[in-house]
């Protein structure tokens, strides 16, 4: 007796379901071999598709009706090696334009409909399509707000993206860089006071929709968010300028295309009364002019100028949002300038655990020192962000205040008090934070 398969009589038992996703359709008209770099496909029709010599730019068509397929093959088993590219369209719900580089792969495209477009039905390989997210490695790792991963990198490393991603899920970053502050120099009897250090460079981007920041000491959003294309970026973290007689700029920190400078050195009386210049500039000495920020410039400003030195005091190191305080003048307050405050920042995670709503500051300027004709008259406070407090006289010994580390926050600044003077305070280092969308 013969049995006769009938649509009645076929089972999934007959043919499971794996067989039914991975079939090509039976009506499907097959073409001669492709060896193009470009491919525009008509509906119903099969390709067997070479790219021994070249990749190929598949197109599909443009006026599809519910039900249209293409179906492709690789011909030589060289996908692998020379990808097939499908030209933008919309998948799955996503415009997006996957690749697929599987060896021997078919692949069968139908079109469901103007809200879906079009979508595979090989299941194993429907991953290249719909949203996809930035996928990567790299620093310490954390979430806020549910759907962001954040990298923190506290000193060197690699931030390795192995997903890209797509505009229907994320394929960007934001980006919080700050290099290290300058240090506030040392002195010694009769060589003048020394200014504040300035904050190191800050740069930063948030999607200001999805991550609005606002209020006091609010930073200056960038321009936009960095794409990410799947490989190793190199992490640089600067480091805070060291104690040493004339003082140290901090170094700079680079993420991608970002770089952000370091912190100028404060001025000393003796022989540089002038601050120096760097990402936030550095407070000037007795009488001394302050050091410019946002040197080299960038847009918007990394930075600002320190505090000009009074008389016989300093001015404070310049911070992120706010320039260093000028000192003040004989006869009068006779206080020495504070360090300029630094950007606050939401949403990065950095410093507070799984905190998105707290806010976190850096790139504060130190604050400047006084002089031995002022005893008992305090330095200037740093700068909210990390800015370490100049010192004031009679202090002979301990050093001025230190930038905190991992804040950019600049050192204070210190006394000329006789005999001997003071230790100016070491620059803060500095931070990267990179945050994305995950899911």
């Amino acid at each position: 007796m013969t049995t006769r398969i009938t649509t009645e009589n076929i089972t999934d038992a007959t043919i499971g379901t794996a067989d039914l996703a991975s079939s090509v359709p039976l009506n499907v008209q097959w073409q001669a071999v492709v060896t193009a770099s470009t491919l525009n496909a008509v509906a119903g029709r099969g390709y067997f598709i070479n790219t021994t010599s070249n990749t190929c730019t598949v197109t599909l068509p443009g006026s599809p009706s519910a039900g249209d397929f293409v179906v492709l093959k690789d011909y030589a088993r060289n996908w692998d090696t020379n990808a097939i590219n499908m030209a933008s369209a919309t998948f799955d719900g996503v415009s997006n334009t996957p690749s697929f580089s599987t060896s021997g792969q078919t692949i069968t495209l139908v079109y469901m409909d103007g809200t879906k477009g079009w979508s595979l039905i090989n299941e194993d390989t429907t991953s290249g399509l719909g949203a996809q997210f930035v996928t990567a490695t790299g620093g310490t790792v954390t979430t806020v707000d549910t759907n962001y991963k954040v990298h923190t990198f506290t000193g060197d490393g690699c931030f390795v993206v192995s997903c890209a991603g797509n505009p229907g899920g994320s394929n960007s970053v934001e980006y919080l860089v700050v290099a290290g502050g300058g240090s506030g120099p040392t002195t010694g009897g009769g060589d003048g006071i020394s200014g504040g250090g300035g904050g190191g460079g800050f740069r930063f981007y948030a999607n200001p929709t999805c991550n609005p920041q606002s209020g006091p000491g609010a930073p200056l959003n960038g321009p936009a968010a960095i794409s990410v294309p799947a490989t190793t970026y190199p992490i640089t973290v600067g480091g805070g300028g060291a104690i040493t007689s004339l003082g140290s700029p901090g170094s700079n920190s680079v993420f991608s295309t970002i770089t952000s400078t370091g912190g100028g050195r404060g001025g000393r009386g003796d022989p540089s009364p002038t601050g120096q210049t760097g990402g936030s500039g550095g407070g000037g000495n007795n009488n001394g002019s302050a050091g410019a920020g946002n040197t080299p410039p960038t847009s918007p400003a990394q930075g600002t100028s320190g505090g000009a030195g009074g008389s016989s005091n300093s001015g404070g190191g310049g911070g992120a949002i706010a320039s260093g305080g000028a000192g003040q003048p004989t006869p009068g307050p006779k206080a020495a300038g504070i360090g300029g405050n630094g950007a606050g920042v939401t949403g990065f995670g950095a410093g507070n655990g799984e905190c998105s709503s707290c806010v976190q500051y850096f790139a504060g300027g130190g604050g400047g020192g006084n002089g031995n004709a002022h005893p008992g008259v305090p330095g200037g406070a740093g700068g909210l962000g990390g800015g370490g407090n100049g010192i004031a006289p009679p202090a002979t010994s301990g050093p001025s205040g230190a930038g905190t580390a991992n804040t950019g926050g600049g050192g204070g600044g210190a006394s000329d008090y006789n005999p001997g003077g003071a230790f100016g305070g070491v620059g803060g280092s500095g931070i990267i934070i990179i945050r994305y969308k995950f899911q």
